[in-house]
């Protein structure tokens, strides 16, 4: 994937005095290692930082997001962030609260370490003074043998600290319970930020605040070998105002990838957003300013109904995650949806997308009457309903209004050689695609 997202155009708000106060302010800390030592370490000279992703499936997704545009916001400040995908933890899992993991095959965790590799790429800066690496835990888990493991890492570890960490003492109580495959995984977890502090001087974790046992079995693992006092930091699980999940829609998870969660999937999904949560979103999603999220959140206060904070924000993340031309192009298709634009001008992928969700029917090419094609649509009832759409002016194809209720529609009014979009008044909508 190309470097779609505009890094010369981000920025922390020099409103601040520090990187730690904005962090604060976007609401990205949840908990922390001394948060007086913390900050002064990143007020001071570069350091080093790290954040972890397993690749336990083809894409990151939006809870992975949170953590690319923290890594983001530190090298911005001057840090120097080491991007690390999981060669070696992706064919464990760490543990869920619920169930074990399916454990992958080597090859296809493999594969998926080079699919988010790209994807961490395009959040980071390769280039600079601060610029950020790519690491892999394999390199140095693959080469221990399973006894230096237990002899030089496990030795460090007491089995009642274990059993006390969050995702370890609830899958015990579960009727699953835990093997001890992973029940090893905050071993494992620790070791990489051990190895990250012997190769580069990494003196900081981020992840989520899920995570916290496994972010902290890595400090005190280095306080146990090295001596040293290093940190780390959980940013919030994102919740919605209403208790819901954040960043599943209509059960699926929303995926950076566009192949998996296309790009106007993404920018509906924030479009859709609550107005309780639109500010909070703003800050942890977007590089605008404290100013510009305080205008937008008046906004929104003031005049709901215009959705100026919600449209913002869709514009930004999904340009930050799938480029401004894809936005656009969005956009273009969402207007051109209700009648605003020229349906002709959207590609066919845009096409597909911004109409999936809409009631559909396949059709042979003989049977492109006006009647016919509301009927088999549902937009009409019966053959009599749909002349009477049609003859109070309400019956339209490809935004194109039809009076004449004998009117069959040519084969070169065909989007893209196969597809109608079909419209009944104002806002009932349908697609048919037209068998060859």
């Amino acid at each position: 994937m190309s470097h779609v997202n505009n890094l010369e155009s981000q920025h922390n708000d020099p409103a601040f005095a520090n990187i730690w106060q904005e962090l604060k302010w976007r609401g990205l800390v949840h908990v922390s290692t001394d948060e007086t030592e913390l900050e002064k370490l990143l007020a001071g000279d570069p350091i080093t930082y790290y954040c972890g992703f397993d690749p336990t499936a083809p894409s990151l997704h939006l809870g992975n997001l949170v953590q690319l545009l923290v890594m983001r916001r530190l090298q911005l400040a001057g840090h120097k962030p080491l991007g690390l995908v999981g060669g070696s933890t992706g064919l464990i899992g760490d543990p869920r609260p619920t169930a074990e993991r399916t454990l992958n095959t080597k090859d296809t965790v493999a594969e998926w370490v080079g699919y988010l590799q790209g994807q961490v790429r395009r959040f980071l800066s390769f280039e600079g003074e601060n610029s950020a690496r790519m690491v892999n835990n394999l390199d140095w888990t693959a080469p221990l043998s399973a006894i230096d493991f237990l002899r030089e890492i496990g030795k460090h570890f007491r089995v009642g600290t274990m059993l006390r960490k969050d995702a370890v003492a609830s899958r015990l109580s579960s009727d699953e319970g835990i093997s001890y495959t992973e029940f090893s995984y905050q071993i494992l977890q620790g070791m990489d930020y051990l190895q990250l502090f012997r190769d580069y001087g990494c003196a900081l974790q981020t992840g989520g605040s899920d995570q916290w046992g496994n972010l902290t079995s890595g400090t005190e693992l280095i306080r146990k070998v090295e001596g040293k006092s290093v940190h780390a930091m959980g940013t919030p699980l994102i919740t919605n105002s209403d208790g819901t999940k954040f960043g599943k829609s209509e059960g699926n998870a929303i995926w950076l990838d566009p192949e998996m969660c296309s790009p106007y999937t993404f920018y509906q999904f924030w479009l859709n957003t609550a107005d309780a949560d639109v500010v909070d979103r703003l800050k942890v999603f977007t590089f605008l300013s404290r100013a510009e999220i305080e205008t937008l959140g008046q906004a929104v206060a003031e005049r709901p109904f215009a959705r100026e904070g919600q449209k913002k924000l869709a514009f930004e993340v999904t340009s930050l995650v799938h480029g401004v031309d894809a936005t656009e192009k969005v956009i273009a298709a969402s207007a051109a949806l209700f009648g605003n634009g020229d349906l002709t001008v959207l590609d066919e992928r845009t096409l597909e997308a911004a109409t999936a969700e809409l009631p559909s029917a396949t059709i042979s090419a003989e049977g492109l009457g006006i009647i016919d094609l509301l009927v088999a649509s549902g937009l009409s009832d019966s053959k009599s309903a749909a002349r009477r759409t049609v003859g109070e002016g309400g019956a339209y194809v490809n935004n194109t209004k039809v009076s004449d209720p004998d009117a069959v529609i040519a084969q070169d009014e065909l989007l893209h050689g196969r597809y109608l979009l079909l419209r009944r008044g104002k806002k009932n909508l349908a697609t048919i695609e037209v068998s060859a």
